[in-house]
């Protein structure tokens, strides 16, 4: 093999490009881009090939850099949201507990069964004791 065949075609195919027309459109946006950061200094004639793997795999772990932050955040956004229904619950549950407290008090409870008919004894309970 001769080497790198694809530079020799984009000079030829660029050489016939200059060729058939014989004043540029300096106009269209690559062009302005092209002359203002001057890449055609930067690359010469075309992208060395050699410069296309290192290229892929930073471009990959920038991927993969991005997702992870990406993934993180939602991770961080599901947890705030649990975190936020644990406390809610946490909040119906001393509730709950200081009503179950007040409702099982005696004087709760006797004001509740004295509709069932069932009344509080008021005298206190006595011990039997055998002789």
């Amino acid at each position: 093999m001769e080497g790198n065949t694809f530079k020799k075609k984009l000079k030829r195919s660029s050489n016939e490009n200059r060729s058939q027309s014989s004043e540029p459109n300096r106009n269209n946006v690559f062009a302005i881009i092209d002359s203002k950061l001057k890449m055609s200094q930067l690359l010469g004639d075309g992208i060395p090939v050699r410069l296309v793997p290192p290229f892929l795999y930073a471009a990959l772990l920038a991927l993969i850099y991005i997702w992870s932050n990406h993934k993180a955040e939602g991770t961080i956004r599901e947890i705030e949201k649990l975190q936020q229904e644990v406390e809610d619950l946490r909040a119906d549950v001393t509730t709950l507990e200081a009503e179950y407290m007040f409702s099982s008090k005696q004087s709760e409870v006797a004001k509740k069964i004295k509709a069932l008919g069932i009344y509080e004894i008021e005298e206190p309970p006595y011990k039997i004791v055998e002789e």
